[in-house]
């Protein structure tokens, strides 16, 4: 009886190592997903090959669209710059966050003004997290060193404090922007660093060489792959250019069909793939969302150094949809449901996106919304208003398919002059996105529901005093 006990005894020790590897297994925990914002400047909705501009190549960028999303009805809360930033890094409108200007429609470098300490930024929002955060380029929300990125959330920023254009001697040099040269532009190149309470600041060059800082841009948002891919991160890419005055590295002018706008593009795009290469490299591209998008539409009244619209009507300044609709495309290898969405989508919603995927509350972002559904699932977006302001004032809103101006006005030379409709226009998006045929006498009734949209947008928004402003 003894001998048969052990016998079963070790039978059943020699099949325990089967019975527990039929058991399911506990699946790691999945790390927070990283997140990268690559951010060109003046930027226009046809200026990629992927959205229709027929001798600029992108092939890096059309690649993550192809294999992403490609969302074409993508919009920036402002026409310019500042205000446009500061509501992608809030999720706010200008008004909500007072990063906005009556007098003056962006910061320049003899400011007060800047971003406050009451409007948090996505990163500061992932850093509570635990995440790494970092700004590699432009960042244009004031010049003090109480307004610098590492004051609002970023551990680390390399760039240039405002746009590669200010602190100047451009106006005094007849042609200067046509003709550009380092020397006429006094902008410097920062670093900074947050280290516990304190801060590290300095001036690397002045001026900066501006032929070679979308290559240092990128060596730098490569290095901070590198050293952060053991840990979630989130790194902003704000490129300089194609802002003008125009400066393409060496290697990548006269390259272009397009000339010298052409060449910048392209050199963001051989950035753009560097970066997603370094992103396989460090083997966290299956964790990463990479975004591209545009400040703003393209600065039409720089002859050939400018962009393009492509159906759009105006660009750079206006609240026409050449003013307001840019580029978004979104990549994520083995998460995002690939296609081209239609619906729509604003820079405001990537900070309730990004904080919804890493697992962070988003109650308190009023203006932005939650894009995952899209993303992850091909779900429909749940955007269905988006208003459009000009140095603190309404002047137009979309409302589905629909988008009714207000108030239209010209931007550095291009009309319209400035004309408060007492009939607004009506345009239907889709039908014509070159907005160009008024159905405000034909739609009656569908400019009545527009308005009544206006009136409720008008109810939620409380304005703050302009931050630019101050003195």
């Amino acid at each position: 009886m003894t001998g048969t006990r052990n016998l079963c005894f070790l039978i059943c020790l020699a099949l325990l190592p089967l019975a527990l590897a039929a058991q399911p297994a506990e699946s790691p925990p999945r790390r927070m997903p990283n997140f990268v914002i690559l951010f060109a400047d003046d930027l226009g909705y046809g200026d990629l090959s992927s959205y229709g501009h027929p001798s600029i190549r992108t092939p890096n960028l059309d690649a993550m669209a192809a294999e992403g999303q490609r969302w074409t009805d993508f919009y920036v809360a402002s026409a310019v710059c500042s205000p446009s930033r500061g509501a992608l890094l809030t999720g706010k409108q200008p008004n909500r966050s007072g990063l906005y200007g009556h007098r003056s429609r962006v910061l320049f470098p003899n400011q007060a003004g800047g971003i406050s300490e009451e409007n948090t930024t996505i990163a500061e929002a992932l850093r509570e997290l635990g995440y790494a955060t970092g700004i590699v380029g432009k960042w244009h929300l004031g010049a003090r060193p109480e307004h610098l990125p590492t004051r609002h959330g970023f551990d680390y920023w390399f760039g240039i404090p405002y746009s590669n254009d200010m602190d100047g001697t451009d106006e005094r040099v007849p042609g200067a922007y046509f003709s550009p040269r380092i020397e006429y532009w006094n902008v410097p190149l920062m670093q900074s660093q947050s280290v516990g309470q304190e801060y590290h600041d300095q001036i690397l060059e002045r001026p900066a060489r501006q032929e070679t800082i979308t290559r240092r841009y990128t060596q730098q948002a490569q290095e901070f792959i590198d050293r952060h891919s053991d840990r979630p991160f989130f790194l902003f890419v704000p490129y300089t250019m194609p802002h003008t005055p125009l400066f393409p590295a060496p290697e990548f002018a006269g390259t272009s069909l397009a000339g010298r706008y052409g060449d910048v593009i392209e050199e963001i795009d051989w950035s753009a793939g560097e970066i997603r290469r370094s992103l396989e490299r460090a083997g966290v591209a299956e964790d990463t969302l990479v975004v591209f998008t545009s400040d703003n539409g393209p600065w039409l009244s720089m002859r050939t150094d400018k962009g393009t619209a492509g159906p759009l009507r105006n660009g750079k300044g206006t609240t026409f949809e050449g003013g307001i609709r840019v580029p978004g495309v979104m990549w994520w290898p083995g998460s995002i449901q690939p296609g081209v969405v239609r619906d729509i989508g604003s820079a405001m919603d990537l900070f309730p996106t990004l904080l919804a995927l890493a697992g962070g509350t988003t109650e308190d972002i009023l203006d932005g919304v939650d894009l995952s559904g899209t993303l992850l699932r091909g779900e429909p977006g749940t955007r269905e208003v988006l208003a459009h302001y000009r140095a603190g004032e309404l002047y137009a809103l979309r409302k589905g398919p629909y988008k009714i101006h207000l108030i239209t006005e010209k931007a550095y030379g291009i009309g319209p002059e400035r004309n408060e409709h007492e009939t607004p226009l009506l345009y239907h998006l889709g039908e014509d996105p070159g907005e160009s045929w008024d159905l405000a006498a034909e739609r009656p009734e569908i400019l009545a529901e527009m308005l009544e949209a206006v009136r409720e947008h008008q109810a939620a928004m409380e304005t703050r005093p302009s931050l630019f402003d101050s003195r």
